[in-house]
């Protein structure tokens, strides 16, 4: 997981804002940090179309249960699970948020640890 990630400036600054506010564990808090230092910031309208943002539609596949997803990620005052808007500040939405269709991400939630692999991002 080495690969730069890429980011709006406004998620870049909700991330570090996140962090900031001790809502992550520490093992997140370093690995987000790092990934901060090298993020490349961007403008929404310079954002690649294969990369994991608000607003886009993103399936994966979880594979520790080998289950596939579509979401929508979205802020975290639009999150409605129940309606597939997952927050970019939830577990799954902060480790997949910067990567790019076919990255597999593999992340030190809260509720254990994930390995998410990005099959697909649509606007």
């Amino acid at each position: 997981m080495s690969q730069n990630i890429i980011l709006t400036t406004g998620t870049y600054d909700l991330i570090k804002d996140h962090v900031r506010r001790k809502k992550v564990t520490v093992q997140e808090e370093e690995l987000l940090l790092g990934q901060l230092k090298h993020a490349t910031q961007v403008l929404r309208k310079n954002l690649p179309e294969d990369v994991v943002s608000i607003d886009r539609k993103v399936t994966y596949k979880d594979h520790s249960n080998n289950e596939e997803k579509t979401i929508l990620l979205v802020g975290p005052e639009k999150a409605k699970v129940s309606k597939n808007k997952i927050s970019v500040l939830s577990d799954e939405g902060i480790a997949m948020v910067g990567y790019k269709e076919g990255d597999i991400i593999e992340w030190p939630a809260k509720k254990g640890n994930l390995k998410l692999e990005i099959l697909k991002v649509e606007e």
